[in-house]
């Protein structure tokens, strides 16, 4: 299968390409930065076309001859305008440019966001109540998405029916190491500053309930991978690992990495009324068999960190792997 993929250099889209080359896929891959990762030269059946998900012009010559869109990029903006300019009007054009293109696949990156604050035992049928604009602009371009069905004739009159099967992905906390020489994490540094205050020594702080459902970004890779060889259309999959996991607990994980420190992970007695709410990721297990505790990936994610932190106390330089719009 031939596919168009968007963010394929990003926390997410680094490892979405790997495992869809893996599996046999042939990629034509847009990014702005075109030699940030060396290694995508020497991987079969990738292209690479330089341009920002901005160039509507060069996605839509981009993606002509397609079987799949996978768009992972976000768009970002500072007001309701710029967000709705720089990512929904940018999903609503890719959509359609792929349904005129005769592309018969297209799958969505949103977000846990677009449903907004979490409520225990949210899932895919959840109402989307977003609580910024980040929320707001994935929540809209889902709506967009599932509801081109058809294209209209004149107002309130029905034309040609949309042949392109939507379906949409959204994920929780995700991250990752990189998957090559130059590759991206996620864009919260902190991992990287709890390795630094236990290197240093310091104590750390937590409440019991701050964490979340963590997955990395190998993992939900397998997932895009499921989903664009499936036959499904206008289905939600929520992308979260099954086990809650506190900071706590990750400064635990990273002190057995760092036996000389001398650092105490404190957590305040809490009452027990204040409990952790979970989101319901069964769906991706139900249809495809996919399960994940999500704290799996997470030693090596702080070794990783850790390995990075020591450098820097050193006075090293480290690549920066944060990649943001």
């Amino acid at each position: 299968m031939k596919i168009f993929i968007t963010g394929g250099t990003g926390n997410i889209g680094q490892h979405v390409t790997k495992a869809l080359i893996d599996a046999g896929h042939r990629l034509v891959l847009l990014t702005r930065t075109p030699n940030r990762i060396p290694g995508f030269a020497a991987l079969p059946n990738l292209e690479i076309v330089q341009g920002s998900i901005l160039d509507l012009e060069i996605m839509g010559k981009s993606l002509a001859g397609s079987d799949a869109v996978v768009h992972i990029a976000l768009g970002w903006g500072n007001d309701p305008v710029e967000m709705l300019d720089h990512d929904t009007r940018v999903t609503a054009y890719l959509a359609d440019a792929a349904e005129k293109a005769g592309v018969s696949k297209f799958i969505y990156t949103s977000s846990t966001a677009a449903m907004g604050k979490l409520r225990d035992g949210m899932d895919e049928t959840a109402l989307r109540m977003p609580s910024d604009l980040y929320g707001a602009t994935k929540a809209s371009a889902e709506m967009f998405l599932l509801g081109f069905n058809q294209y209209y004739n004149a107002q309130g009159v029905y034309g040609k029916k949309v042949c392109l099967k939507r379906n949409i992905i959204r994920p929780g906390y995700i991250f990752s190491n990189p998957a090559f020489e130059g590759g991206a994490s996620q864009s919260d540094t902190r991992f990287l500053d709890l390795a630094v205050n236990l290197l240093q020594n310091k104590d750390v702080e937590y409440s019991k309930y701050n964490g979340t459902q963590y997955l990395s970004a190998r993992q939900i890779a397998q997932l895009y991978v499921r989903l664009v060889e499936s036959d499904l259309n206008g289905e939600i999959f929520m992308a979260l690992g099954q086990k809650f996991v506190s900071w706590a607990d990750i400064a635990r994980m990273m002190l057995e990495f760092i036996p000389e420190s001398h650092s105490k992970v404190i957590v305040p007695d809490e009452k027990e009324s204040r409990k952790p709410s979970y989101y319901y990721a069964g769906k991706m297990k139900t249809v495809f068999g996919l399960s994940f505790n999500g704290d799996e990936d997470l030693p090596e994610h702080c070794a990783w960190n850790i390995d990075r932190a020591r450098k820097i106390l050193a006075g090293e330089a480290v690549h920066n792997p944060y990649h943001v719009w």
